[in-house]
């Protein structure tokens, strides 16, 4: 190690996502073209090589130690630990380095690790939108902030799914060397230095079980049907012959929101749709049933923290849709 030299360590392990190894250590390496000086070492629980989720074989640098003080220690995330409980000799691996690291960051849902070795107890943090839900039932200690792209609470860093351990990577270079070198960085890998908006922007739309209520279900299928329609409160409760405040107790009892809510987010993923298909704003606002573009924008702002025209540049498909 030269003076001066940060030493990033990075916790990897069989069915490591090879992505959440990638990222960032692309971060840290193009960094040092610009001044900085990253060390990068994998280390496995044990020492041994190991085989990530794509199948290729990885040699690591070593096994996990006491005695090694990392200036970051990174865990990686898998696809294995969501759906099964972290294994004892794993979240032992990420505990041992953490407790002198100077800061510990996991990508994905390398949370689930942290979580499990007690890192995240009584904190703040984030993982992959899909499995956010489950990580905050699994580890109640822990406050998940499921939109977020990445979270720090004090040395503790988190990030969202996948290519946010980029973002997370720019966050940890700019702490270190400021912002004119981490834009250089960015710039270099032509990515965003900081994303605007959460992670609901990359969720799949109308997540959630269907109502149980047939009526209700008649309502909810009524609407995705037709989101142009008249869907007022009494135009609902009409349809179903109920009382609006009837209507509105079984959109709160089932679903957890108001009619309206329920009306406006129909829209609002239609839209997104229309817009990944190249209609322009006017076009998706009008065809999902919103009154005008400017009520599409607010409802865009207060869900992605982006402007329908933000949203369609990066994620629009680069076939416009045309009319038959």
């Amino acid at each position: 190690m030269n003076a001066g030299s940060h030493l990033v360590a990075i916790l990897v392990y069989d069915g490591v996502t090879l992505l959440d190894i990638a990222g960032p250590a692309e971060v840290f390496k193009e960094a040092n073209r610009f001044g900085a000086d990253y060390q990068i070492v994998l280390l496995s629980p044990t020492g041994a090589d190991v085989t990530s989720n794509l199948g290729v074989r990885m040699a690591v640098d070593g096994a996990v130690s006491a005695e090694a003080a990392f200036d970051t220690l990174l865990v990686a995330g898998s696809d294995h630990y969501p759906r099964t409980q972290v294994p004892a000799d794993l979240a032992d691996a990420a505990r041992i380095p953490a407790a002198v690291a100077g800061r510990v960051a996991s990508i994905c849902t390398g949370a689930f690790v942290l979580a499990a070795a007690g890192i995240l107890d009584g904190k703040r943090a984030t993982t992959h939108w899909r499995v956010a839900h489950e990580l905050a039932a699994r580890y109640p200690t822990c406050r998940v902030e499921a939109d977020a792209i990445y979270v720090r609470d004090g040395t503790t860093y988190t990030s969202a799914g996948v290519t946010a351990g980029i973002d997370l990577a720019l966050a940890l270079v700019e702490e270190d060397h400021g912002p004119d070198l981490t834009r250089d960085v960015a710039r270099a890998l032509v990515v965003y230095m900081q994303r605007a908006g959460g992670q609901s922007q990359f969720s799949a739309p109308l997540q959630g079980p269907p109502p149980r209520s047939p009526a209700l279900r008649r309502i909810t299928d009524a609407v995705t049907a037709d989101p142009r329609g008249d869907h007022s409160l009494g135009g609902l409760a009409q349809h179903l012959n109920v009382s609006t405040r009837h209507l509105t107790r079984l959109f709160h009892d089932e679903l957890s929101t108001t009619p309206a809510r329920y009306v406006e987010s129909i829209r609002f993923d239609m839209a997104r749709a229309l817009l990944d298909q190249g209609h322009t704003a006017t076009q998706a606002a009008s065809l999902a049933g919103f009154p005008s573009y400017e009520s599409m924008r607010r409802v865009f702002a207060r869900k992605l923290s982006i402007s329908p025209a933000a949203y369609q540049r990066r994620f629009s498909t680069t076939r416009r849709t045309h009319a038959g």
